[in-house]
């Protein structure tokens, strides 16, 4: 089989390593570099911490493992691979309530969860005061754009190609059979399946594919501090943050996230906002995320940034990503939509989509799980989740 995949961000990257080490015959296409769009804007978050109990989170269970797996052939070093952990604080008596019950339902889906009494046992620089947290052991990180180069890497090893600089336009096709894919430039490629993982442009890419999803870019921004010794052990975040991950809300939305990398900077995000493909700086933004970092690490008021930069998370409206076979167009897959989870979800997506093709079992807790993923909840609604 022949597989084309669009998109070498780190979700094209991840099917391009699984179907090559399945044996299939992998081409990746990309209009530009590899890892340059949403991969080379978000913080590295492998996570299961922020995630409700259903398809997602067993998809984000597979792709801890995988990952796992995945940092000892790249290199765990080479990656950035770091299995920190993550800790999640309340700032108030009934936030921790509510962060309670979330974790404890989490717990019963099978992720490992420990509550907190002193957050500073875990975080000494952390804000006194806090009423308590919940320690996720399993939650990592990895260097986006590394981690994406890596697994293209080790596909090639595979006997995969990889074709920067060529847009997709369409698919060619007899009989309702796809034959392959013709590009910006009208040259054709060889193809009995593509794969849609172009992140952001998933849902241009579907429209040209005829098969289209409604994905559309969240813009977030992230600050960057200047190297420091060793000050934050965990990824920190405040208990608001899944809430504001799961809102459909177009205004800006901030929540708080503060955590180390293996070069010493601090990275501090989090917000959202539907502004479509506006790329436009917000010192406001900039701002309201230094503000909300100082208040949960303090030391921070001392502590010089160096940088700010923003990208476009591929946001579907029901909050899942578009894992799977499109019915309308036999040949046609879809991996996107991921939103700001596609690092920590890619290597389940990239399982999860060569399984499909092969017509294997989902190596997953429950083999009917990815169903709630694919994309014929779109069918009735013209391209909007039911």
């Amino acid at each position: 089989m022949e597989l084309v995949i669009v998109g070498a961000g780190i979700v094209g990257a991840a099917c391009a390593f699984h179907a090559a080490s399945a044996g299939l015959g992998v081409t990746v296409l990309d209009r530009g570099p590899v890892g340059a769009g949403t991969t080379s804007r978000g913080e590295g978050n492998i996570l299961l911490s922020d995630k409700e109990p259903g398809p997602e989170l067993e998809l984000a269970r597979l792709s801890r493992d995988l990952w796992g797996e995945a940092s000892e052939e790249l290199g765990a070093r080479s990656v950035e691979f770091e299995s920190k952990g993550g800790l999640v604080a309340a700032s108030t008596p009934e936030g921790l309530a509510a962060l309670h019950a979330f974790a404890a339902r989490q717990a019963a889906a099978g992720v490992r969860t420990e509550l907190v009494t002193c957050a500073r046992g875990f975080e000494p620089h952390i804000a006194p005061g806090l009423p308590g947290a919940v320690h996720y052991p399993q939650d990592a990180q990895v260097q986006p754009v590394l981690a994406a180069a890596g697994l293209l890497q080790a596909a090639v090893r595979r006997g995969a190609r990889v074709r920067t600089g060529e847009a997709v336009a369409a698919v060619t096709g007899t009989g309702g059979r796809i034959t392959g894919v013709r590009t910006a430039d009208g040259s054709v490629l060889a193809a009995d399946a593509v794969v849609n993982a172009a992140g952001t442009w998933g849902g241009e890419v579907g429209r040209r594919l005829g098969a289209p999803v409604e994905i559309l870019p969240r813009r977030g921004f992230v600050l960057v501090t200047e190297p420091l010794p060793p000050m934050i052990r965990h990824k920190v975040y405040s208990a608001d943050y899944v809430a504001n991950v799961a809102s459909n809300g177009e205004g800006l939305e901030t929540s708080c996230v503060v955590e180390g990398t293996r070069a010493g900077t601090i990275l501090i995000g989090a917000s959202r906002e539907r502004v479509g493909f506006d790329t436009a700086m917000n010192p406001d933004v900039v701002a309201l995320l230094a503000a909300q970092a100082c208040r949960l690490f303090p030391f921070l008021r001392d502590v010089h940034l160096i940088r700010a930069y923003r990208g476009f998370r591929p946001y579907c409206p029901d909050h899942l990503p578009v894992v799977g076979p499109d019915p309308r167009v036999p040949g046609v897959l879809h991996a996107c939509g991921h939103e700001g989870a596609g690092i920590g979800l890619a290597p389940g997506t990239g399982a999860l989509i060569t399984a499909q093709l092969l017509g294997r079992p989902w190596r997953g807790a429950d083999p009917a799980a990815h169903t709630g993923l694919l994309p014929d909840r779109f069918l009735t609604t013209g391209g909007v989740p039911k």
